[in-house]
């Protein structure tokens, strides 16, 4: 019994029989083991035993499993074997390992897919990038994914003439591979390296769609490309296919970055402008409705079969989330269109999710509006510049545009009350005096609740000059306002001013009533269930969080001159922008770091750089981001400053980021293979010497290049 165990350990025939057997009835462990022993024995099996364990490991969908059949495709690799791959097993285990929420391994398939010239279709690998953007680190990667292969395209490299590059050409990156990538990136706040693959795009000759122009309207604002999206905005007009949220994205991005630069007269000029263009739209609407109404009253109403909403319930499950293809199903879809079809679930469900941080713009039956939180804005910003008569105006053209409501209802009244209630009193008075010289009708309550303030604040001659505002206005008071004001001249030991104001209210018949303070105000503005405009710029004065033009404004500058190559003019751009105060940030410094990388060459500048980073972030909170310490360590590694790398590399794993080996591995093999290959190294070296090889030999250990 024992001799014959042995024969059959050691016939190679009988151990790949048992291998394909157990691959067939889904047996993995014995699969797996099987597999160890041939491998001992004899090597890799042969082509069609290997491709079919690797393709079923991977279907089964179990991340032990998927994990190993990317083992077996790295152990191919690694001992120059990988003719034994079929091309179509490696794209499907690519797709199945990002879909497994693996998306090193999915890149680093398809990396090393393009290495040895096997080049996946872009409708195949753009589903790959799909589930990779599923998170952060998976959209990093799949933006360097884009670039590495839109590298290949870049200034018509290769002739389509030729039939020998079609198969290098399906390769290429389209529109739709663009759209995932960049809004992965917005996703998780990857916007410089969004713009980068912007960059790409007219270089390798795409031409952006509709959806694709919204995308880079977000990519504009979340880096401060103002003069980009003002361009942009003639393009917007002219698409066709813009549906209603997609305008909305754009004008809630395009006012976002109006407001961040301070430019207030270009963003009331928009408000106003989308509050005539509203009005003018409800009118057509209107009669377009009444129209309807009418046809539809003289037609039976057909009710849809129960079927039909049952379909839709199904329509509605999302593909992604259900179970993955087989490999035959896989193998028979010749033009992906399944995974195509999860790929445009997964941008649509990047696009909701970009559509929930519309803020400033809202749609209604098609119409778009300013939100009461764009207002608030809006008018935050006018306050803190003291630009009253500006504001003025704006709140009493937007009341015109806005159409009729009551006195104590206006964008211009809500306003003041907030004024008043955050102790503004002077801005208060500077709109009310502004509204009454306008000649727009104003309630009592308002002259009531800044005389209450007056009162409350110790300013009789204040109080004196806005009642005699309200007896001009024919505004008559209620008893609360007469009781402050009352109780005012009582604390000033004035008997007889408080007789006098006494007979007055006896006179005018006032009797006492309900206390109208600031909260049943609030309440007024909110009686409907919607936040109000008084409600919204509380919160946004309240919070005290606002962008920093000056910064905003240096930056632009910064990112001029870099984009130009001008790196003297950057850096004395940068060097005023310190010595006036404003503190840079890390968009700053990656402006400055790509400037100097296009240059080439410019590694000292960089290092220059990184230790002015550290000096300010030793002293004032700079947050170093992912995207700035990527580019510092690309930079770095590329120039051979490798104890600045590793500077970088523990920072990074300090702070918990990403970073991509794969790229690093191949950067220091391409430009640094035979560095320090000689691990004793020379008997007669400086201590510097000595340091930089043992920096160098830290790095390529990193790297897993021992």
């Amino acid at each position: 019994m024992a001799e014959s165990i042995l024969v059959q350990a050691q016939n190679p025939s009988q151990l790949a029989l048992e291998l394909s057997d157990a691959v067939d009835e889904k047996r993995f462990d014995d699969a797996w083991k099987a597999f160890k022993r041939y491998k001992q024995m004899e090597g890799f099996p042969r082509k069609s035993v290997l491709n079919k364990l690797i393709a079923s490991l991977a279907e089964s969908g179990v991340l032990q499993w998927v994990d190993k059949a990317y083992s077996l495709v790295e152990m191919a690799f690694g001992e120059g074997k990988h003719e034994l791959l079929h091309k179509e097993s490696l794209i499907f285990l690519s797709f199945i390992a990002a879909r497994a929420g693996l998306p090193v391994q999915a890149s680093t398939i398809l990396r090393k897919m393009v290495q040895v010239e096997e080049y996946p279709p872009v409708d195949a690998w753009l589903g790959v990038i799909a589930h990779m953007s599923r998170t952060a680190p998976g959209a990093f990667l799949a933006a360097e994914i884009v670039l590495e292969l839109g590298h290949f395209f870049k200034d018509n490299r290769v002739d389509p003439r030729k039939k020998s590059n079609s198969i290098l050409l399906s390769m290429k990156p389209n529109t739709f591979a663009f759209n995932i990538s960049l809004m992965g990136s917005l996703v998780y706040g990857f916007a410089r390296k969004a713009e980068q693959l912007l960059e790409l795009i007219p270089r390798i000759g795409v031409k952006p769609d509709a959806s694709l122009l919204i995308t880079i309207a977000h990519i504009y604002e979340k880096n401060g490309r103002i003069d980009e999206i003002k361009k942009l905005r003639r393009h917007i007009n002219e698409a066709c296919g813009l549906g209603d949220f997609q305008y909305q994205q754009f004008y809630n991005c395009y006012l976002a970055c109006l407001l961040n630069f301070g430019d207030l007269g270009a963003a009331t000029e928009l408000v106003l402008e989308i509050l005539r263009r509203a009005k003018k739209a409800q009118t057509s609407l209107a009669t377009a409705q009444s129209v309807v109404e009418a046809i539809a009253a003289q037609k039976p109403k057909r009710l849809l079969p129960k079927e039909h909403d049952e379909n839709r319930v199904i329509s509605s499950v999302r593909l992604f989330e259900g179970p993955a293809l087989s490999i035959m199903e896989f193998i028979k879809d010749q033009n992906f269109l399944r995974i195509q079809a999860e790929a445009k679930e997964l941008l649509d469900s990047f696009s909701a999710q970009l559509q929930n941080r519309v803020e400033l713009v809202r749609t209604q039956d098609g119409i778009l509006y300013p939100t009461e939180k764009m207002c608030a804005k809006l008018v935050k910003a006018f306050l803190e510049v003291e630009k009253i008569t500006d504001l003025a105006e704006l709140l009493i053209e937007a009341d015109m545009e806005e159409g009729p409501a009551s006195p104590d209802s206006s964008f211009m009244v809500q306003v003041i009350n907030t004024c008043i209630a955050l102790g503004f009193l002077d801005q208060a008075h500077d709109l009310l005096d502004e509204m009454r010289l306008s000649g727009l009708k104003t309630g009592s309550l308002v002259y009531s609740s800044l005389l209450k303030a007056y009162c409350k604040a110790n300013r009789p001659n204040e109080v004196g000059s806005l009642l005699r505002d309200a007896q001009k206005c024919g505004v008559q008071l209620d008893a609360s306002c007469y009781e402050a004001l009352i109780q005012s001249r009582v604390l000033q030991r004035d008997a007889k001013g408080a007789n006098k104001l006494y007979k007055v209210m006896k006179e005018a018949n006032i009797s006492p009533s309900t206390h109208h303070g600031f909260e049943s105000l609030v309440k007024g503005c909110e009686g409907n269930g919607e936040p109000k405009l008084m409600a919204k710029l509380l919160e946004e004065i309240k919070s005290e969080q606002g962008a920093d033009c000056g910064v905003i404004d240096w930056n632009h500058v910064i990112h001029f001159f870099c984009k130009k190559g001008l790196m003297p003019d950057a850096q004395k751009a940068f060097k005023k922008m310190v010595a006036l105060g404003h503190k840079p940030n890390a968009q700053t410094f990656h402006s400055l770091v790509t400037g100097y990388s296009a240059i080439g060459g410019k590694y000292h500048e960089i290092t220059e750089l990184w230790g002015v980073m550290k000096v300010i972030s030793s002293s004032s909170p700079l947050k170093f981001d992912q995207e700035l310490l990527d580019s510092l360590l690309y930079n770095f590694v590329r120039g051979g400053f490798f104890q600045r790398a590793n500077e970088v590399i523990n920072l990074m794993e300090r702070e918990g980021m990403f970073i991509d080996k794969y790229k690093y591995r191949q950067l220091c093999l391409k430009y640094h293979k035979t560095l320090y290959k000689n691990k004793k190294g020379s008997k007669f070296q400086t201590e510097a010497q000595y340091k930089r090889r043992e920096e160098a030999l830290t790095f390529k250990n990193w790297v897993g290049l021992d």
